[in-house]
């Protein structure tokens, strides 16, 4: 009996940039705040959006203080450069780490206090005002951060979060033409991620009718043209249909929740600085190997979403063949299924098996419970690049 929720405005499509002219006007804002990552503004692919906004002669401020996986620290600099300017309208504009700090900026300008005092583990503060209106523009097709209210952050060996209603955006525009030039491993890495969304969605003990449908059509998209757009990045289908999937995907997770992989996944990211996508890569096939007996019908789905042959097969050899078709996913797109590629020792897993059970709000909405012992198998297996639960080596 959950509720579906999403952004008031969405527009997606190529060429749907060209509705931020009528945003801007319907707001009647003359004062706007611009958060992206330094590259991007080097590169010159926020420039189209740079265009717009000086045609609409509004005062504009661009903060470029971004950094991949945010520390504390960075997204309090930027809120308070954003308190100073006193914006009308707060544009994201990037990847999930430039959305995520713009996110918390729009509304922290109009609450007191630091980001850390308002993060779901540990934080005391409740947000009392909404803030201004936000509107996010993605340049990755991955995070599905333009579509949720959370905003995550890097502590010292973790990563917490925000999470509040007020966060969600006003508008969101996915135009797919901002992810055209992506590199091959950006465009692996937030794919995989899009690709963890729907599946963890799916899977989860939230979903609903929604909610799956969404996930599952976010999965069929996704693997049928995340290959494609990561070695041919100028196949324009390709790049569509990630660009759709991933917001497919990121209205699907958010509202029935991701899980066991993103749980894990978080401390990779606080203690190794592994980037997102790729921390998600590297134990999703580990994760569903130790879930999978759990959900069959549903990885019976997941396996005809991807394409997989079904015809005299039971549930239980279909569920194990997703599992090994995500361990050859990650591979073909050039990412690692190996924790040590990162430098990781074995004696971290103690660690990360530390940080990964505090990981509460996502551990549980896992099909099958993952205690201490499950967790660090699932990061020993990872390790050692073993499958124990698919009958394959």
């Amino acid at each position: 009996m959950n509720p579906f929720v999403s952004p008031k405005h969405i527009y997606y499509g190529e060429g749907s940039l060209c509705k931020l002219p009528e945003i801007i006007q319907d707001l009647q804002v003359k004062k706007v705040v611009l958060i992206t990552d330094p590259i991007l503004k080097e590169l010159g692919v926020i420039d189209p959006v740079l265009e717009i906004l000086h045609n609409e002669n509004v005062e504009l401020d661009i903060i470029t203080s971004v950094v991949p996986e945010p520390p504390i620290d960075t997204a309090d600099q930027v809120v308070e450069e954003a308190r100073e300017s006193q914006p009308e309208l707060v544009i994201g504009v990037g990847g999930g780490s430039a959305i995520d700090i713009a996110k918390a900026t729009a509304v922290l300008v109009e609450n007191e206090g630091k980001v850390e005092e308002y993060l779901n583990l540990n934080g005391t503060k409740k947000l009392e005002n909404k803030g201004v209106p936000k509107l996010f523009i993605p340049t990755t097709a991955g995070t599905g951060a333009e579509v949720t209210d959370i905003a995550v952050f890097s502590l010292e060996d973790t990563k917490d979060v925000i999470t509040h209603e007020y966060l969600l955006a006003d508008y969101a525009i996915v135009d797919p033409v901002l992810t055209y030039s992506l590199p091959e491993k950006v465009t692996a890495a937030s794919g995989i991620d899009a690709l963890t969304h729907a599946i963890e969605a799916y899977t989860s003990t939230q979903a609903g009718p929604l909610t799956d449908s969404l996930a599952l059509d976010a999965i069929g998209k996704i693997s049928a043209n995340i290959r494609t757009a990561v070695w041919n990045g100028k196949d324009k289908h390709a790049r569509e249909q990630m660009a759709l999937g991933s917001l497919i995907a990121g209205l699907s997770f958010y509202n029935a929740g991701v899980a066991g992989v993103h749980a894990l996944a978080y401390p990779l990211g606080g203690l190794f600085k592994i980037p997102h996508g790729e921390s998600n890569a590297v134990l999703l096939p580990y994760v569903y190997d130790h879930i999978w007996p759990a959900c069959l019908h549903k990885m019976s789905k997941v396996a005809e979403a991807m394409g997989l042959p079904a015809e005299g097969k039971d549930n239980r050899t279909l569920a194990r063949e997703v599992v090994w078709e995500l361990f050859h996913l990650v591979e073909d797109v050039g990412l690692s299924t190996q924790l040590s590629a990162y430098e990781i020792k074995e004696k971290d897993i103690e660690s990360l098996t530390r940080n990964g059970i505090k990981q509460t709000r996502l551990l549980n909405r896992s099909p099958k419970k993952l205690d201490e012992q499950s967790i660090h198998q699932i990061y020993t297996n990872a390790y050692h690049r073993r499958l124990d639960g698919s009958n394959h080596v």
